[in-house]
């Protein structure tokens, strides 16, 4: 196939292509903070959900990292002779592609999770699971028993993407500020987990038990009583998950209207504008418009005061 017959890149390879291109070139180096998802989008004028997979193709490729208390970095790992072998990132649909008489539990579930990550949950039926696959539906009920068993095992298969270190950092709150961070980058490589998430029915399932063993483990040293344990390791996810949930809310509006947060501001601008120069909003007139729709920031926030009241209660003894 010719270049002239070739498709164009589609725009978030382009925008990894930029990043890889200035960590090769030095002008970020290892440690050096890379633009959340919502600056991404702002700056290049893509929807959240496409920045999303910048930052996913990023980490995939080894070039990003998470880090506490700085969020997404260039990677320690990211030398540059290691930089120059990278591979090209296969799509999320090639890297769940089923080679011939091979369908087995792992491909499913890979499938699955392509198709919600670029379409949204809704988009995830056996029916069109099978035929992403090329198989009939009725086989894949070997694997899973229905469409909410899938989506359960959707959940739990990306829980496993960030397994919680063993032992981890020293002290209570950068542990549990490690395992929230890594569940707001799942979250955000994946804008259908919130949904898929459940607190008054948790999930049984291996991986996402995982999680919670490990910030119990997180409370040991605080000898606290076991119920206000689980709470902590219940109420931690579920602030991830409530900010997550305005993302995954922004990315399925983009897809259905096709307007980007962006292009819905410019539209409602006339209207705030009315409203801010009546003199009865004073405080919100004076409002950086950035700070509302910075999710980024919304979520360091809610955490840092969060693990705050964590340690005021500890301090007067209240859990005791």
């Amino acid at each position: 196939m010719t270049s002239a017959t070739q498709r164009p890149d589609p725009p978030y390879r382009r925008i990894v292509e930029e990043f890889r291109t200035r960590i090769l070139a030095g002008d970020l180096r290892p440690g050096d903070r890379v633009p959340s998802i919502r600056q991404i989008a702002q700056r290049w004028g893509v929807a959240v959900a496409t920045a999303t997979k910048v930052v996913a193709a990023l980490r995939d490729e080894g070039l990003v990292e998470p880090k506490v208390g700085a969020g997404t970095v260039v990677s320690a790992r990211a030398s540059r002779k290691e930089r120059s072998s990278v591979p090209a990132v296969l799509s999320a649909a090639r890297r769940a592609g089923v080679p011939k008489g091979s369908l087995n539990r792992k491909h499913v579930l890979r499938t699955a999770i392509a198709i919600a990550d670029a379409e949204g949950l809704g988009a995830v039926s056996m029916r069109r699971l099978a035929a992403e696959l090329g198989v009939g539906p009725m086989s894949l009920y070997r694997h899973v028993t229905g469409k909410d068993d899938l989506v359960t095992q959707m959940a739990d298969e990306v829980f496993g993407e960030a397994e919680p270190p063993f032992p981890g950092p020293e002290g209570w709150r950068a542990k549990l500020e490690l395992i929230a961070r890594r569940q707001w980058e799942l979250s955000r490589r994946h804008l259908w987990l919130p949904r898929a998430v459940s607190f008054t029915r948790p999930l049984l399932v291996p991986n996402m038990m995982a999680h919670t063993e490990w910030t119990l483990r997180a409370l040991d040293e605080l000898e606290l009583p076991m119920e206000t344990r689980i709470r902590e390791a219940l109420t931690l996810p579920a602030l991830v998950h409530t900010v997550a949930l305005s993302m995954a809310e922004e990315a399925e509006a983009e897809q259905e209207t096709g307007v980007t947060l962006d292009g819905w501001r410019l539209l409602q601008r006339k209207r705030a504008e009315e409203l801010l120069s009546t003199g009865r909003f004073p405080l919100l007139a004076m409002l950086p418009e950035e700070t509302v729709s910075d999710l980024d920031g919304m979520f360091d926030y809610i955490l840092a005061r969060h693990l705050d009241g964590f340690a005021v209660m500890l301090s007067r003894g209240a859990a005791m």
